[in-house]
């Protein structure tokens, strides 16, 4: 299976962008989804994630209220939309996927349950 990324740019800040990861050689029906991010010099860090069937979805605290994360099984996409961009919201966005997922996932906010990882697609945000 092969995520790709896309949807990132440049925007300013209060701006709103929307990034899909489509998922291809594989159905994520069956996979916890998850977005996380790495700004340059810092580590990697959990945006967001979703199971399954649409829930168990759980934010980062940094985005609550801001970011709303969604999927489309039929379509193998997941969807982060943000709002409210802040300067601090810009790096390397991430999409992963976690084939071992029950319905009653809870996601490794650490990342290492998460097997596929998809090349990233850069957020920066002017202020």
């Amino acid at each position: 299976v092969q995520l790709q990324a896309s949807g990132g740019g440049l925007v300013q800040a209060g701006g709103s962008l929307r990034l899909s990861c489509r998922a291809s050689g594989r159905t994520i029906s069956r996979a916890g989804m998850g977005w996380f991010r790495q700004a340059p010099g810092k580590e990697r860090e959990f945006v967001a994630a979703i199971g399954r069937n649409g829930g168990n979805i759980q934010y980062a605290d940094s985005v609550k209220g801001r970011f709303t994360i969604s999927r489309d099984n039929a379509k193998n996409t997941v969807t982060l939309q943000m709002n409210g961009l802040k300067p601090e919201d810009t790096a390397v966005y991430l999409c992963a996927a976690d084939y071992q997922a029950i319905l009653t996932w809870v996601p490794d906010i650490g990342g290492e349950r998460f097997e596929v990882w998809g090349q990233g697609t850069q957020v920066t945000v002017s202020s």
